[in-house]
């Protein structure tokens, strides 16, 4: 090999020499280059080359003085300032001072080695180092960052002008004046210095080592903020890490500031280091706060988990309508705060609160025209199934015999369609309904009341009542959940939820605890009540009793999980870790202690490095069920960041082979779906990863698969997604098809997407012997056609922005349940599927006056595009039709006014916005005529 290596190298060194040792073809060349030039190129080559023999002076002729040298380096200086401000093309000069670089260059360093030159002199080398700065952007070798170094050679030289008293005209505005294209490269010079600083061992935080390139920083960020390059400027301070000098900039105005914060938004997803992240979250915040933007400020706080700032914003907010707003933002975020001190508190709490939800919701179905209730059949449509279908078959065998378990699903589908709505035609005429369902089926079907009614508490509480004094124990259980799932995200002065469940949660009967439990997960859900942890903590530390008695210490800690969901308590966490340590091999392996688990990694949701110390602890536990903790508390913590050495760790658990004992792999799947969502280059790279794992691994892993899928686009049916499911809801191995066909519902939910809808029919005729694929068949019908269309169950909202903690616990609670279908839902623990009703939430944009009454305006809906750091105004939707209000947005939607009458107080257009007339506004000449 070597002597192959080496024959290559010496031919090149050859020609090299060659090139050097003809001066005769050199010459020639010249001449012709010569002759193909301009007259005014000619001239100005020749005045160029005239201006730096006078500044060698290499014949050292007295009559040449500094001085006059210095007028020749002021006619090299003016040419390349006025050539280098556009850079369509190599500017001229730069290309005919390119012979000439080496030459200057040396006079410089002879220059430099002297020490005590006069004024004019040191001017003189001052501005020469300026001329070789801007030279060797193009000619220097890229790492000796040779630019940098004679800027600051040159800066030193100005600087000791000005103590002498001298001070040179030239030092001020000696960089922007050079061109926007050497200032961009120079920032670039001065990032990897500062980086080489560090390796070579000062420390980042302190400004003494970085004195000279910081000086420069601080003249390059503001010059880029005037030149519309918002972007370069923050890659700069990321860089040097001064992020903050930002803050103390007076070039922030309202012109720019949106697009500086939009993009240390967007930045901020792709830093590894914590603290990175919340210092460009905390700089956003500032800005906002500066330019009084309350309400994206309040998005920016929401988004930091920074819940003790929402006190603050509301108090230096002046304006009354942009307080409504805000919390109308809180409300939607499902955060429990109380407005005090205020002259409008009792109507901002109300807003917050969501009491007027069920109202906004009611109208937006009647404007849409589908307050209809629909019974099951009308979403089955067994008419158009071609075998007779499912409800019309005259074989006894099969499937058929097991109505009971017919009728539940139709339970479940009926309360998720009719969801909000407040009327059915199973439930709210008659309680006939009821009685067709045997035990378990009566709960649900009880409990299915709180989800017609869901958000209208006053009405629900009435129709629920009666059912709470039944001789029937499951019917009160039932309605004892119905009242949970009633109060879902909704606040309401009387608590009905807490004083209707507590007695039932410290009584002795099993079924009603586990309902009670779970009534108050749903109701508090991201509330963080104290008082409903004192009540629930009893049960979680509660032993004996066998695992009857652990599944309600399962479904309580689930609860606890829920209702402090990303809170990081230590009460409830200290709890739920003490009562796994103390569980008995039995309980651990009872199908129920995945909830415990899962009621642990909800604390911990989105606060990433937070979860470490948990994880030590869970650690220690001696059963197969701590690695399968561990890895979904990561997963939890790093939920939605796009943390790609996360996303690492999960695909290095599933390499390992494993046929059974492998629950902890299915955990890692379904992680890698959960941190890689909300971001599309994550999403797109895991759905590669998923390619493989259905080719490469055990039966395990790749019954995850599907649910991983559904987690990356929740109410949002891609076509490529779909397509996959539909695939594998076809797969021989039954949890791989019943976990796709559950894939698909999560996917479309409330999307009465008509592809799904079609697939799903045709699945319920392929399965229609088997009873476990059917149930999942009919509740995902149920969930595509969620709220009539009206609904979504999509945890991101706000642009995309925010991830609403209560929404993707109720969408895991489904997930992790589906990772072991046979002894959870399609068991006995099928109520656990009215968790969903804390992700459902309307997908409507209402817009409204500042009294909160409806005003219809036209928008344009259309595909979001991403903006991020483009230049000019870009436009931020594509494909947009226009509407009037209400309107309903897809999870990939994005809405615009489409008139200049109004303007929008929030300018992120979702869920109900207020709208004020435009003052500015004129009317166009035409309809002045009129």
């Amino acid at each position: 090999m070597a002597p192959k290596d080496t024959k290559p190298v010496t031919v090149a060194a050859e020609s090299d020499k060659k090139k050097e040792t003809d001066p005769k073809k050199l010459k020639k060349k010249e001449e012709e280059d010569d002759s193909n030039l301009s007259e005014e190129d000619r001239e100005l080559k020749e005045r160029l080359e005239t201006c730096v023999s006078t500044v060698l002076n290499e014949k050292n002729e007295a009559n040449v003085t500094i001085p006059i040298r210095l007028t020749a380096l002021d006619v090299i200086v003016n040419e390349l300032r006025t050539a280098t401000a556009s850079m369509t093309s190599v500017p001229k000069p730069l290309k005919f001072l390119r012979p000439h670089f080496a030459s200057i260059k040396n006079l410089y360093k002879t220059m430099e080695k002297s020490t005590d030159l006069a004024n004019d002199a040191l001017e003189f080398r001052a501005r020469l180092a300026d001329v070789l700065a801007v030279l060797a952007m193009t000619m220097g070798k890229p790492q000796d960052r040779e630019s940098l170094n004679f800027k600051l050679s040159g800066t030193k030289d100005y600087d000791t002008l000005a103590t002498k008293g001298a001070a040179s005209k030239n030092a001020e505005d000696n960089l922007g004046s050079w061109g926007h294209e050497f200032v961009r490269s120079l920032a670039g010079e001065i990032g990897q210095e500062y980086t080489q600083r560090v390796i070579d061992g000062a420390d980042p935080d302190s400004d003494e080592a970085f004195k000279d390139i910081l000086a420069m920083v601080h003249v390059i960020v503001p010059f880029h903020l005037t030149h519309n390059a918002e972007a370069e400027a923050i890659d700069l301070l990321i860089e040097v890490q001064r992020l903050k000098f930002l803050l103390q900039l007076d070039s922030i105005n309202e012109h720019n500031y949106q697009r500086i914060c939009l993009y240390l938004i967007k930045t901020a997803s792709y830093m590894s280091d914590p603290d990175d992240l919340q210092e460009m979250f905390d700089t956003a915040f500032e800005i906002y706060k500066k330019q009084k933007q309350y309400f994206d400020a309040l998005l920016v706080a929401l988004k930091m988990d920074k819940l003790d700032q929402i006190s603050i914003l509301l108090s230096e907010c002046e304006d009354v309508v942009v307080k409504k707003q805000m919390c109308l933002i809180l409300g939607r975020h499902r955060v429990n705060y109380e407005v005090e001190d205020d002259p409008d508190e009792d109507e901002l709490n109300e807003l917050i609160g969501n009491e007027k939800l069920s109202e906004h919701f009611l109208k937006v179905a009647q404007d849409l025209d589908v307050l209809d209730p629909k019974t099951p059949e009308d979403i089955y449509k067994s008419h158009l199934a071609e075998t007779g279908g499912f409800s019309r078959r005259r074989d006894t065998s099969g499937a058929q015999v097991d109505s009971a378990r017919a009728n539940l699903a139709s339970t479940f589908v009926n309360a998720f369609v009719n969801a909000g709505f407040g009327k059915d035609k199973l439930m709210t005429p008659d309680s006939e309904w009821l009685y067709k369902n045997k035990e378990h089926g009566m709960m649900a079907a009880a409990a299915s009341l709180g989800s017609i009614l869901l958000w209208n508490v006053e009405e629900g509480l009435t129709q629920i009542d009666k059912f709470l004094y039944s001789n029937e124990e499951y019917v009160k259980a039932g309605a004892a959940l119905a009242v949970g799932v009633l109060s879902s995200g909704v606040r309401n002065d009387a608590d009905p939820a807490l004083a209707l469940l507590s007695e039932h949660v410290e009584g002795d009967s099993h079924i009603m605890k586990c309902s009670a439990c779970t009534g108050l997960g749903i109701a508090y859900a991201g509330t963080g009540r104290e008082d409903v942890m004192e009540m629930l903590v009893p049960v979680v530390e509660s032993s004996g009793g066998g695992t009857t008695k652990f599944m309600e210490v399962a479904l309580a800690g689930l609860a606890l999980g829920m209702i402090f969901v990303g809170k990081c308590d230590d009460t409830v966490g200290g709890t739920i870790v003490q009562r796994l340590m103390e569980a008995t091999d039995e309980e651990l392996d009872h199908s129920h202690a995945r909830y415990l688990c899962l009621g642990l990694a909800l604390l911990f949701l989105g606060q990433m490095e937070k979860a470490d110390a948990m994880m030590e602890a869970v650690r220690t536990i001696e059963h197969k069920i701590s690695k399968y903790a561990v890895i979904m508390l990561e997963t939890a913590a790093y939920a939605g960041s796009g943390n790609v050495l996360k996303v690492q760790e999960m695909l290095h658990q599933c390499a390992e082979h494993l046929t059974e004992d492998a629950e902890h792999q299915m955990a890692a799947v379904l992680g890698i779906g959960l941190i890689t969502m909300g971001e599309d280059v994550g999403s797109e790279m895991a759905l590669r990863s998923f390619d493989h794992l259905l080719h490469y691994c055990e039966l395990p892993i790749k019954r995850a698969v599907p649910l991983s899928l559904a987690v990356l686009n929740i109410s949002n049916p891609d076509f490529a997604v779909i397509d996959q499911l539909s695939r594998l809801s076809h797969d021989p191995d039954p949890e791989i098809s019943q976990n796709a066909i559950m894939g698909l519902g999560v996917v479309s939910a409330g999307t009465n997407n008509s592809r799904v809808a079609g697939l799903l029919r045709q699945l319920g005729e392929f399965y229609s012997k088997e009873a476990g694929h059917i149930f999942c068949v009919r509740i995902s019908q149920g969930l595509l056609h969620m709220g009539k269309g009206l609904l979504t169950i999509n945890p991101f909202h706000a642009d995309r922005m925010l991830l609403n903690g209560p929404a993707l616990g109720g969408v895991l609670v489904l997930l992790h349940s589906c990772l072991d279908l046979k002894s959870t839902l399609l068991d006995k623990s099928h109520y656990l599927l009215y968790y969903l009703t804390c992700a459902m939430n309307p997908r409507m944009l209402i817009t409204v006056n500042e009294d909160i009454e409806w005003r219809p305006v036209t928008v344009r809906v259309g595909q979001a595009v991403e903006t991020v750091g483009q230049a000019g105004k870009p436009k931020r939707i594509t494909g947009f039709q226009t509407h009037t209000t209400p309107v309903l947005l897809g999870a990939t939607d994005r809405a615009e006014l489409g008139t200049e009458e109004v303007i929008s107080v929030s300018n992120i257009l979702e869920g109900v916005v207020i709208v004020r007339d435009n003052p500015d506004y004129e009317e166009p000449e035409e309809s002045k005529k009129k």
